[in-house]
């Protein structure tokens, strides 16, 4: 076989490898855009691939496309979706920057001509015969003419992008998020009567249990999956049936509602995936992209709340001997290359550097969808970009998410005796004292402790402050913890 064949689009014609799966449009957008060298994540050529099959059914169903079409069309689009664990091998035929034009265009026809060359090796016919007068005359599949029928790249990108991050979100981000809620809430319950000094502006405060300090991180991973479950919930609403500007011109009536549920039916399962559903508003779902500045909303939330269960870990267990120390971290790799024995808290710091990113990400989403930028007047031209970091965000999350529960979570152990030395040196101490003695003699105790270098419960019974029966009940630090 030659090295490079030759292919015809609109525009000409152009040289293509001879062996890749696409056509002249994809070589022609490959040879402009020549920018990030990363192409477009295949959770969107995946979701292209689902998105494609169930066209085919429902252009089947209404009769508009005839049996054998689109069983070809189906069978090529489910090699797609099935090459899933062989997705690099994909990659060579979607190759297109994920910098292109903002409307997912290129990536359309990308997968068009892939899907229609597919089915041209499955019936024997050389690549690239997919526009051959002689070859559609007996059967053949069109990329535009079949393959894209009743669709426009600017309902069909968009829809992809819903499918692939609720996709992404279901069945990576939402379990990684429970087994991090899961392992905190245990070590919560496993450190309830542990107390330890509890510290506002980073400053000695009143004593508080290691448990409650981790039932919080354990309600904010709760509660991050509810923000996960909502940005999937703005996700099922698909822009299939719009076409090119929301009006649905050359599609049937009809046509995105039951794509969306041939989906639904095809994604769904019995795994609690959720229902998609074709948009309320056509303009609006095209237009602008803000149910994916919601749903990056959400990714941030859960990023800082992760940032801060990881940046509070790290603290509570620097040391080993000159720090806090009141958690130990398990030891995953040496520190340093210069100082032996060193061990570095490297998962709370992977932690803070993703959720430092899924921000940033945040923030080209939010200009991808800033009026004047990427939404404009009829479409939003910065899909792609959009796409990429959200599913980068999940990714980065569900990963990271894991990470730290195996790595770090699950072989966190607490020092008791440690907490105990601080708790009992602490200044706060003497907040119980001050409904009794008052504020005022509280604050000179605690200040002549400090430059005494001696403990609220020393000075107290050497100056007969108060009996020792009631004073040993108002310096009971685990009674403290307990409010009232």
């Amino acid at each position: 076989m030659p090295a490079t064949r030759t292919e015809k689009d609109t525009m000409g014609t152009m040289s293509v490898p001879a062996d890749a799966l696409y056509g002249a449009s994809t070589q022609r957008a490959v040879e402009n855009f020549p920018i990030s060298g990363r192409p477009v994540p295949f959770d969107i050529v995946r979701a292209y691939g689902h998105l494609k099959g169930a066209c085919a059914t429902v252009n089947q169903e209404l009769k508009l496309l005839d049996a054998k079409r689109a069983g070809a069309i189906k069978k090529a689009c489910k090699q797609i979706v099935d090459g899933l664990p062989d997705h690099d091998g994909w990659a060579r035929h979607f190759p297109i920057d994920v910098f292109q034009t903002g409307s997912g265009t290129s990536t359309n026809m990308n997968a068009n001509e892939v899907v229609a060359n597919l089915v041209c090796l499955a019936k024997g016919a050389p690549i690239g015969s997919s526009k051959d007068a002689d070859y559609l005359s007996k059967g053949g599949v069109h990329p535009n003419d079949h393959v894209n029928m009743g669709q426009s790249s600017n309902d069909t990108f968009p829809t992809a992008m819903h499918l692939a991050a609720a996709c992404a979100i279901h069945s990576e981000l939402l379990p990684a998020l429970d087994r991090i809620a899961t392992s905190l809430e245990s070590k919560a319950k496993e450190w309830d009567k542990v107390v330890k000094i509890g510290r506002t502006h980073i400053q000695d405060a009143t004593p508080i249990r290691l448990g409650q300090e981790f039932s919080g991180y354990a309600r904010q991973m709760r509660l991050a999956i509810d923000r996960a479950t909502r940005a999937l919930d703005a996700l099922t609403e698909l822009p299939l049936g719009g076409t090119a500007v929301g009006t649905g011109l050359n599609t049937p009536n009809g046509f995105g509602k039951r794509v969306a549920e041939e989906l639904t039916k095809t994604l769904a399962g019995k795994d609690g995936h959720p229902r998609f559903k074709e948009a309320k508003n056509h303009f609006e779902a095209q237009h602008a992209k803000d149910a994916f500045v919601e749903v990056s909303g959400h990714l941030k939330t859960i990023a800082i709340s992760l940032s801060k269960i990881a940046s509070d870990i790290r603290l509570m267990g620097c040391g080993p001997r000159c720090g806090i120390g009141e958690l130990k971290l398990a030891p995953v790799q040496p520190g340093s290359s210069i100082m032996p024995g060193k061990v570095n808290p490297v998962i709370c710091e992977m932690m803070v550097q993703v959720s430092c990113q899924v921000v940033g990400n945040d923030a080209a989403i939010t200009m991808g969808n800033t009026g004047g930028v990427g939404s404009i007047l009829d479409l939003n031209v910065a899909m792609p970009m959009i796409a990429t970091n959200l599913l980068d965000s999940v990714h980065l999350l569900a990963n990271a998410s894991n990470t730290f529960t195996a790595k770090l979570l699950d072989g966190l152990e607490a020092d008791e005796a440690r907490c105990d030395e601080l708790i009992e040196g602490s200044l706060a101490m003497v907040t119980s004292l001050v409904p009794v003695i008052g504020y005022d003699k509280s604050a000179a105790i605690a200040k002549q402790a400090f430059a005494e270098g001696r403990t609220v419960r020393e000075l107290c019974i050497e100056q007969g402050v108060l009996p020792a029966n009631e004073l040993k009940k108002l310096l009971d630090p685990a009674k403290m913890t307990r409010g009232g």
